[in-house]
């Protein structure tokens, strides 16, 4: 009689804690898969397919997202406050010259073609260097603007719902990183309550061998080892001490790293300010902006012209003077794009994100840390659960039919 034989019935009954321990370990790794995955819906809509739940409430998480770190870690107001107006005009200094020439070429070339051609090349540079000299107040000016009624020409909340909309990936990843350590524990832990959960459905199988036993502790495990993970994973908020020993939830416990972590994504990955500076001038706000620079360029004009205005109106015309104004307007928002990328180093320098995001992150109360990475779970929790509980009831039946005969 070979080993296998001899010792069936406590193979067979053995199988039960082993079982229930694969069944706790796969349906928290299951549920991990689809709270991220896939981020594209596959299937047959609306009937048929998945699409991992945190992608397919990207826009809704973004929202929340950005709502949750305008109130704790940043104000517009005070990030654009640590920029001097002085520094851009002198970051953007190297491009003042070949956009002043730009604008005086398109200008002349449009109103007097003629004249201008003819007209003596030291002539026209010292047009060039009028302009070129009023360039650095005309920005400073601008950029004072800007500071004074940033939230009137960025819409935070629109860029990073833009973002995080069009790269679903990159919300996974944020997740994904940050929650590192507590999803590992979610697998592993799977395992172990599994295990332990199966001891019981043992026992309770040795002295009640009734057919539907296992299958609802299947159930019963699938449900259970998912919803102790997440609870052990945030709670307790605060620390609790059990017999000498403190407690608190995993993921409190790792503030300070995880702070780290997440100001990096947030300042590398979403609040750059190339990023930022698209959103100005892309971004649903960007008529206001357009006309704050409308305003300065238009005015600018005016003090260059100075006491001449009234002639110049009188040669050129009324409707030709405004075509001139509205022409240089034109041209410095096209150029506006590449002028300014030079400021960009030092603005994100100047505002220095990540050590304001991960600073304010360590400086949260442990129920508001909580807030960073608990609305992932929160987002159809129970569904999670639930599938859990049915993958470990479908595991009890097979168990009951291919172990146990069908009991």
């Amino acid at each position: 009689m070979s080993f296998f034989q001899e010792y069936a019935t406590e193979i067979m009954y053995a199988s039960i804690p082993i079982t229930s321990a694969i069944v706790g370990w796969g349906t928290n790794v299951l549920a991990l898969k689809m709270t991220f995955f896939p981020v594209e819906f596959i299937g047959i809509k609306p009937f048929l397919g998945w699409q991992g739940i945190i992608p397919s409430k990207a826009k809704k998480m973004a929202s929340m997202s950005v709502d949750l770190w305008t109130t704790k870690l940043i104000n517009v107001q005070e990030l654009f406050a640590q920029i001097d107006p002085e520094q851009v005009a002198e970051e953007m200094g190297p491009q003042f010259e070949q956009l002043s020439k730009e604008i005086m070429d398109e200008f002349m070339g449009v109103q007097m073609p003629d004249v201008w051609k003819k007209l003596p090349d030291g002539a026209k540079k010292l047009a060039y260097a009028r302009i070129r000299k009023d360039m650095p107040k005309v920005v400073t000016e601008i950029m004072t603007d800007v500071k004074e009624n940033i939230e009137d020409v960025f819409d935070i909340k629109a860029m990073v719902i833009q973002r995080l909309t069009q790269d679903k990936s990159l919300l996974n990843e944020i997740f994904l990183k940050c929650g590192k350590e507590e999803f590992k524990f979610i697998e592993r832990s799977g395992l172990y309550f599994g295990f332990l959960f199966g001891l019981i459905q043992m026992a309770v199988w040795y002295f009640f061998p009734m057919w539907w036993i296992l299958p609802l502790a299947g159930l019963i495990v699938g449900f259970a080892t998912n919803w102790l993970a997440l609870k052990l994973i945030f709670q307790p908020v605060e620390p609790i001490k059990i017999l000498g020993m403190k407690f608190q939830g995993l993921f409190i416990t790792r503030q300070n790293e995880v702070s780290a972590e997440y100001a990096s994504m947030l300042a590398n990955e979403i609040f750059t300010f190339d990023r930022i500076f698209a959103a100005i001038i892309n971004g649903p706000t960007k008529d206001r902006f357009i006309n704050m620079i409308e305003l300065h360029a238009k005015e600018a004009i005016d003090d260059g012209v100075g006491i001449s205005k009234p002639v110049v109106k009188l040669i050129a015309g009324e409707r030709n003077y405004e075509k001139m104004k509205d022409l240089v307007v034109k041209k410095t928002l096209t150029e506006l794009p590449s002028s300014v990328k030079p400021v960009f180093s030092y603005a994100e320098e100047a505002m220095d994100l990540e050590t304001v995001f991960r600073t304010k992150m360590q400086a949260l109360s442990p129920p508001e840390f909580v807030g960073f990475l608990r609305p992932v779970f929160q987002e159809d929790e129970l569904t999670l659960i639930l599938v859990g509980a049915v993958l470990g009831m479908a595991a009890g039946f097979g168990q009951l039919y291919f172990v146990f005969g069908g009991g």
